[in-house]
């Protein structure tokens, strides 16, 4: 199964409330962001430290200091937020020509065979943006021109 980490999923949750202050012109501080997120103070400051090594946030200093977004949410495809917590996409050990991750591989009859996958699955990621994540949920069935005009 492939799962990516609970840290992923609430830079996510963080992410898309950073968006909803940035829409009304603030910024936000751990504390203020752990409780409109239902997480821990540290698990905020945990994830805020690494999105914004990654580039995706950026923290403010000062009495009015607090985080704010990096770029718009639809500027941040998911795959930016996975490989940031996460590392590389690839379903498995032996990804693009990397080596020394298997005991089999040096007579591994489909090596270099999930290159193609795991392109596929990276090129997928790239193209869901934490805004696709952050909108208004939709019903399965339901066409969006319904969901926009409701």
């Amino acid at each position: 199964m492939l799962r990516l980490s609970k840290l992923t999923d609430y830079a996510v949750v963080v992410l898309a409330g950073l968006d909803r202050a940035e829409r009304n012109r603030r910024v936000m501080a751990v504390p203020e962001i752990a409780l409109a997120s239902g997480l821990a103070e540290p698990t905020v400051a945990k994830v805020l430290k690494i999105l914004g090594q990654a580039g995706l946030v950026e923290g403010l200093r000062g009495a009015r200091g607090g985080y704010r977004l990096g770029r718009a949410l639809h500027e941040i495809p998911l795959s930016d937020v996975i490989v940031a917590f996460d590392g590389p996409i690839a379903l498995t050990a032996c990804v693009d020509g990397a080596s020394g991750g298997c005991e089999a591989e040096a007579m591994c009859p489909v090596r270099g065979r999930w290159d193609p996958v795991n392109r596929a699955i990276r090129d997928a990621l790239a193209h869901v943006t934490i805004a696709d994540l952050a909108g208004p949920a939709r019903c399965h069935g339901t066409p969006a021109a319904l969901v926009l005009n409701a």
